[in-house]
Order: structure tokens, then C-alpha cells, then sequence
């Protein structure tokens, strides 16, 4: 697997005073600042969504034509289907405008395919089954958008075909249809672009009903969950939505839902945008994967306790199943990857997986090794896969570039589906593989931190808890990430039968719980006592009434000094704050001195040299600072450039604390 590439703040993270006059936390002050928000104005604004009204529905392109023709079905009161898929989005979507239309008195089918038998997308034997059935109307809630052939043969069928989507448009050509409602349609007007297909189809209804405040009070709840589930921004519209939808799912939640909360054990929890992503959501997911998604359309739907707990364990039962699955197919794929460190996208195919399961995987992979995957479930001689991007790579527009080697496509810049011939494999991943090398987007560092943690008060409860004004925290207002450099590591032990780890570290004497999900210590390849660098996320653990701060790990590794031991010697001002951590004493000076007086040329002439030269029990980073702290007061002069090899004749008392180093690291506070 890839090294993980680190970029670590050295710098104080900039605490805007206007911001901690109005009773911002430094901590809270700190990561609005780094969003770009530095006065009290702007935080409220962002903090309270400015309450300004929701777009019109009327914006989007086409909105008027469905509406006119979902109206004129309620008059007539003829039969409509609503065709969804099988992911939250597509779920949530379809069970969202099958209530509405049953409210409204019509006899409404909701129909979402099954993953493994029928795929994505429309599909024309279930337009067939619609005709024979006597429905007039068929409305798509996120898919839809590439159904072209599908389109002409509903024609053929007499069936009215209504396209609601946000998923790109091929080529910027739209199906023939009555109406066409994207908000990623290239001639649309409408101000956001990344409504998930859950949005358009909130949109679709607050237009027919005429009564946004109803409509928003009655779905916002089934929004927020599509939206955080489909990774959407959480900014301007969305953000309102989620915030709203958490709410009710929090104080009024449906049947299915208080269930599924119930059983997954979130029920005693604070719901926040990180319970849809990583409680409701895969199992809700775990339905369309295992190819019962419509077990979960009727959980949702579900009005009364006992169908609702039926139904919710019925799929943690299949979440359980999905789980074992992707464990099998993880394992192979990371046996078949020959590469410690792989370049070009990783493309793997085999009959042997199971179709549902193997988009998980993809993003593991893309996750772990930095680079695109697609996985590829083979039935005879075709396979359909399942493809993630990393970094800044447009998945979508790579497939268009390739397409020559596909049957068909669809998807967006960082997810993405595809229908290929097994003949076609080898010649599609070479040809992926060169695009990549030909538009590899541009460096990043594979763990990133916003603010680093050099004072441990930072982290005190109070601070922390007022990170929860972020919230709801997902795409596009990501969940401050911050780092520790040099915490040392007191306990470790794996929990939750070996998958996961949990370990205490502490900083300047302050120490923290923390839980490092997915790894464990073996795969970690740190002991007890080692000093480690780690990122996380902090947040409030509250059990059985006992509030203290719990680091959500994302990354961790042991320690490295070579990045801020080179700032400290070539005597760079920016990194005062991490170089507090390390703050020599009295007698770290002194053990120093009298092992320079040893050895004269002690340190050596080179960097390397010069580290390996550190007392026992002195880190590398208070050496070099006592280094640069004696070299600055002229105890200790230069050889070929580097600090600390040959020791001056002195006489009289020296004040260290008047360099520039001690004196810029006395004055971080």
C-alpha cells in the first residue's frame, strides 16, 4: 500500500479577535478563520444559514412542463409509477414522491430494480410491465438523465415519461421526454447545482403543491438523508435542508426510522449528519446491495412499530451479510494488487463477487492506494462495474474519453457506473491507465490537517462542543481535521473483535481517549510509549453521563521529526507553535552543552549526521532547538552550512532566553 503523505500545519492557526470577542472559542475561531470567516457577521451568517428563502422550484429547467403534466394526472386521477434506485438517494427520492402522490388520492406504484438482476437504470421490460398495468404516467427520481432508448420505447408504450435526476448529462444531450429536470442539465438556471435526486424531487413537489412550508416540513427529513448519503455539499439550500431534516429525524422521527435507529443502537445518541452517513445509510444501502431495495422503500414508509422493527431487522440482518462479503472481496482484491504503490487506476474484475458490494470496495481501494478503482462483477462474457475517484481526478469525464471500450456509462466526477464485454477489459484499462498519466491531478497529500493541537487546552469540553455549530458536517463542510505531533502513545488495544483500535495518547502532560476505526495495532506497526503523529476529529463522548473529549482518528503513524527538525535549523520563523511542544528545559541545555563539550565535531557536517548525534532521551526536535538556540547566542559555530558542529570558546553567563528562537516561542501564547 501507498506511504500515506502527510501535510502537517507547523504554523499557529490564525484566531481572528473579532471572533473570540463575540465568544467564539479559539479552537471554533481557528477553523472558521481557515473557511475564510473572520468577523462576528459573517459567523452568524454562516452559523444560522442567513434565512433567506429557498430557491423556486420554477428555476429548474423543465419544471413547468412537469408540473403541468403531474397535475393534470391528479385531475384525471390516473395510475403513475415512480421509478427510483436502489441507493439511499434513489430510495428516499422514490418514497418521497410515492407519499405525495398517494396524498394526493392517486394510485401510485413505486418501483426501484433490483441491483443484481435488472442494474441501473430504467429499464424497458419494467416500462413494459407498466403499460400492461394500465399506468399513464411514469415519473424517475435519480436516474434517468441517459435513458434515451428507454425514452423512445415509452413513447412507442403510451407511456408519459417524466425525468427528475442530478446526475450529469452525456454529451449535454437530454431524452426525449415530457419533461427533463436536472439540476446538472447544461442550459439549467437553477443556483444549485448539487441538489441530490432527493432534492429535485422535494423541488418537484413544493412546485405542484404550491405549498413549500408544508412540503418542507413533511420531507425534510427524507432530503437530509439522501443528501448526506449521495456525499452532496452541505452548503447554502442543502445545508438548510440537512440541518432541518436532522431535526426532525431527531425529535419526530418516522416509524422505520426510529427502528432502525433503535437497532443499529444510535438510538441514545446525538444525531448528526455522521449518524445518516455511517448508521442509517448503510443499512438502508445494504437493502439495494443484498437486491431487496424495496424492503427499505417500505421500513421508510412503514406506519406502525411492528412492521417498522420487522423491517429494520430485517436489513441489519442484510447489512450484517454485505459486511461479510465485502471482507471476502476486500481480501482478494488487495492479494491480486501486485503493487505496493500502483500509478494508474486499479481495475480488477472476477464472477466470483458479489455486484452490490463491490462499489464499497472500489472506494476502499481509491481510498487506501490514492488512485481510481474500478471493480468489475463478470457474468459470462460481460461485467458491470463499479468505479471511485481519488483526489481531484473527473472519473466521468475519464469514462467519456474511453468509451469506445464501453457498452455504457453513467455517473458523476467521483462515482461512477459501467457496462463493459469481457474482450473489451484489457484494452479499457490500458487505455484508462495512459488518460490517467495525461490528466493525473495535481499533488495532494493523502492526509491533510487544518489546525495543529500544540496546546492540549485547546481541547478542552467547552471548545469542543462548540464545534457542533458547524454541523450538519459532510461534503463541502467537512469535519475539521486536526493533528497531535509527537503525542505519545500510553495504551493501545484492539476492540470490536480485533477491527478496530482504541488508544490514549497524551501532550504536555493532557491526555485523550481515542478509537481508530478499520485499523488495528498490528497493521499500525506502533508499540506503546512510541511517540506518534495523528489526525482526528474531536468530539464530545457522553456514556452514562460522563462528558470528556474522544479523538475520532483518521490517520496515524509514528513519529517523524525530519520535516520540522530541517525548519528549526535553517531557523524559519513560521513554525513556533509546533516547536512549543518541544520546548527545551534548563537541563535539556545542559545535558546538550556538556555533550558538545565532549565531542567537539559531535554533530557532524550533514543533517542525518546531526540528528543521529541527539542525547539519549532528548527528541529530535528539542536537540535541533537547542542547537539553533546556542548557534544563535554564539556558543557553537557552522560546518558546511549546518548548525552545531564546532563548539566556540566562551567565557561569562549566556542568556538563551534573548534569542530570536526562545523568544518567538515564549511569545506563541
Amino acid at each position: 500500500m501507498n506511504a500515506l503523505k502527510w501535510d502537517i500545519p507547523f504554523a499557529k492557526p490564525k484566531v481572528p479577535p473579532e471572533l473570540t470577542g463575540a465568544g467564539y472559542a479559539p479552537l471554533l475561531s481557528a477553523v472558521l478563520a481557515q473557511r475564510g470567516i473572520e468577523t462576528a457577521k459573517e459567523a452568524e451568517n454562516f452559523i444560522n444559514d442567513n434565512g433567506e428563502p429557498l430557491p423556486d422550484p420554477f428555476l429548474l429547467k423543465d419544471m413547468d412542463k412537469a408540473v403541468r403534466r403531474i397535475r393534470q394526472a391528479i385531475e384525471k386521477g390516473e395510475k403513475i409509477a415512480v421509478y427510483g434506485d436502489y441507493d439511499v438517494d434513489g430510495i428516499t427520492s422514490t418514497c418521497l414522491l410515492t407519499d405525495y402522490f398517494r396524498s394526493c388520492g392517486l394510485d401510485c406504484t413505486p418501483y426501484i430494480p433490483d441491483r443484481n438482476d435488472e442494474g441501473y437504470g430504467l429499464n424497458m421490460s419494467a416500462e413494459e410491465s407498466f403499460a400492461e398495468n394500465g399506468i399513464t404516467l411514469l415519473i424517475t427520481v435519480d436516474c434517468g438523465i441517459t435513458a434515451f432508448e428507454e425514452a423512445v420505447y415509452a413513447k412507442e408504450l403510451g407511456l408519459d415519461l417524466i425525468i427528475t435526476d442530478h446526475h450529469e448529462c452525456h454529451e449535454g444531450q437530454i431524452p426525449d421526454a415530457v419533461a427533463v429536470v436536472d439540476c446538472k442539465r447544461p442550459d439549467d438556471g437553477y443556483p444549485n447545482s448539487g441538489l441530490a435526486g432527493v432534492g429535485v424531487a422535494f423541488k418537484t413537489v413544493c412546485a405542484c403543491s404550491g405549498d413549500e412550508k408544508a412540503m418542507y416540513e413533511r420531507y425534510c427529513d427524507l432530503v437530509a438523508m439522501g443528501t448526506v448519503a449521495d456525499v452532496m455539499p452541505l452548503t447554502g439550500e442543502n445545508r438548510r435542508l440537512v440541518r432541518s431534516g436532522l431535526e426532525k429525524l431527531a425529535c419526530d422521527p418516522r416509524p422505520g426510522i426510529r427502528s432502525l435507529l433503535e437497532k443499529s443502537g444510535a438510538a441514545e445518541r446525538k444525531l448528526t449528519a455522521a449518524t445518516i452517513g455511517f448508521t442509517l445509510a448503510p443499512r438502508i444501502n445494504a437493502a439495494g446491495r443484498m437486491g431487496n431495495a424495496i424492503a427499505a422503500a417500505r421500513l421508510i414508509m412503514a406506519d406502525n412499530a411492528e412492521d417498522a422493527d420487522a423491517l429494520a431487522e430485517e436489513l441489519c440482518e442484510m447489512n450484517r451479510q454485505r459486511q461479510a462479503l465485502e471482507s471476502d472481496i476486500w481480501n482478494e482484491a488487495l492479494e491480486r494488487i501486485t503493487e505496493k504503490s500502483p500509478d494508474t487506476p486499479i481495475v480488477l474484475e472476477s464472477s466470483k463477487w458479489h455486484q452490490g458490494v463491490i462499489g464499497i470496495v472500489a472506494s476502499r481501494l481509491a481510498e487506501t492506494y490514492g488512485v481510481p478503482a474500478i471493480m468489475i462483477y463478470m457474468t459470462e462474457d460481460r461485467g458491470k462495474g463499479s468505479c471511485r475517484s481519488a483526489g481531484d481526478f473527473n472519473l466521468y469525464e475519464a469514462l467519456s474519453e474511453c468509451s469506445e471500450y464501453l457498452e455504457s456509462f453513467g455517473g458523476h466526477s467521483l462515482a461512477a457506473g459501467l457496462n463493459i464485454k469481457r474482450e473489451n477489459i484489457d484494452a479499457f484499462r490500458e487505455a484508462i491507465g495512459k488518460y490517467y498519466h495525461e490528466n493525473r491531478p495535481e499533488f495532494r497529500c493523502d492526509v491533510t490537517s487544518d489546525i495543529l493541537i500544540a496546546d492540549p487546552s485547546w481541547l478542552n469540553l467547552e471548545a469542543v462542543s462548540s464545534l457542533e455549530l458547524l454541523e450538519p458536517c459532510g461534503s463541502g463542510n467537512p469535519r475539521p481535521v486536526m493533528s497531535m505531533y509527537g503525542a505519545k502513545l500510553e495504551t493501545a488495544g484492539n476492540v470490536g473483535n480485533g477491527r478496530h483500535l482504541r488508544v490514549r495518547v497524551s501532550l504536555k502532560g493532557k491526555s485523550f481517549d481515542g478509537i481508530f476505526f478499520g485499523h488495528t495495532m498490528q497493521e499500525t506497526g506502533i508499540k506503546e510509549g512510541d511517540l506518534v503523529d495523528l489526525c482526528f476529529s474531536p468530539q464530545i463522548n457522553d456514556f452514562r453521563g460522563n462528558r470528556s473529549v474522544q479523538l475520532m482518528i483518521s490517520a496515524m503513524r509514528k513519529h517523524e521529526s525530519a520535516d520540522l527538525c530541517t525548519k528549526i535549523i535553517e531557523g524559519e520563523s513560521d513554525c513556533a507553535w509546533a516547536e512549543s511542544v518541544f520546548t527545551p528545559s534548563r537541563d535539556d541545555f545542559i545535558q546538550a552543552w556538556k555533550a558538545l563539550s565532549r565531542n567537539e565535531a559531535v554533530t557532524g557536517t550533514d543533517f542525518d549526521t546531526l540528528l543521529s548525534s541527539c542525547p539519549d532521551g532528548m527528541s529530535d526536535e528539542c536537540w535541533c532547538i537547542v542547537l539553533r538556540v546556542f548557534f544563535e547566542a554564539g556558543l557553537i559555530g557552522n560546518s558546511s552550512g549546518v548548525v552545531g558542529a564546532v563548539p566556540l570558546k566562551t567565557e561569562g553567563k549566556t542568556d538563551l532566553n534573548s534569542t530570536d528562537t526562545m523568544k518567538r516561542i515564549a511569545g506563541i501564547g
